[in-house]
This record gives structure tokens, C-alpha cells and sequence, in this order.
């Protein structure tokens, strides 16, 4: 019987580590202003399947997310962000969306650096 629960015992952890194995934390960079921004875009990220937690920060413009990479993946985040009109390193906004946003979330566009995918428009 005891060999039984250490056996259970060894089980769930071994589930564990293997669960773990698959959450992944990523900085980058958001455009946006104001806590108005904060909140959509906080929101956005945490809509996507998979993503456990979105911090951002209105004074580096940083967003601090973790999520499982067997359920979404960098993209998709940088994608759901896009989609609710802020700029990402990755991703830009479309002018639509970017124009529906609130005058105090307009961020200056023109200083919004892309990395990697410099000029893309992914609509």
C-alpha cells in the first residue's frame, strides 16, 4: 500500500513538471498611454486561449505576459493586442481599429518601432 502512494505521489509530480515545462514568460514592447489603454490591452491578451497573465506598464510601455505554449503562441498574443488597436514590436494595429481608440489613447504612431516584421500589416 505505501509503495501504491509513492507511487501516486511520484505521478503527479513528474504531471507536473511536465505541465510547467510548457509555461513560457515573454516581455515586450505595447504602444499606448493611459490606464484606459491598460485595461484593453491587459484584456485583449488575457481573451487568448492559454494565457495565464498580462501585466502592462503605461511608463516602459512593457507588457509582461506568461502563458502555455501547447495552447497559443507569441503571435497569437501580439495579434489579439494588434486587433484591439495597439501597436506591438510584432503586429500593427489596423488604422481603423487605431482610430476607434479613445483621443487620450492615441499613441504617436510614427514613433512606434516594428522588430522583425518591419512594414507588415497583418489584417
Amino acid at each position: 500500500m505505501k509503495l501504491k502512494l509513492v507511487g501516486l505521489i511520484g505521478l503527479f509530480l513528474v504531471s507536473g513538471l511536465c505541465l510547467s515545462a510548457q509555461q513560457t514568460s515573454k516581455n515586450f514592447k505595447v504602444f499606448g498611454n493611459c490606464g484606459m489603454c491598460e485595461n484593453r490591452i491587459e484584456k485583449a491578451v488575457l481573451a487568448v486561449d492559454g494565457v495565464s497573465l498580462a501585466d502592462w506598464n503605461k511608463e516602459t510601455k512593457m507588457i509582461e505576459i506568461a502563458f502555455d505554449s501547447s495552447k497559443t503562441d507569441i503571435h497569437k498574443v501580439h495579434m489579439a493586442i494588434a486587433n484591439a488597436g495597439h501597436d506591438t514590436e510584432m503586429h500593427k494595429a489596423k488604422d481603423e481599429v487605431y482610430n476607434e481608440l479613445p483621443g487620450c489613447c492615441k499613441y504617436d504612431r510614427d514613433k512606434a518601432e516594428m522588430k522583425g516584421h518591419e512594414g507588415h500589416r497583418h489584417h
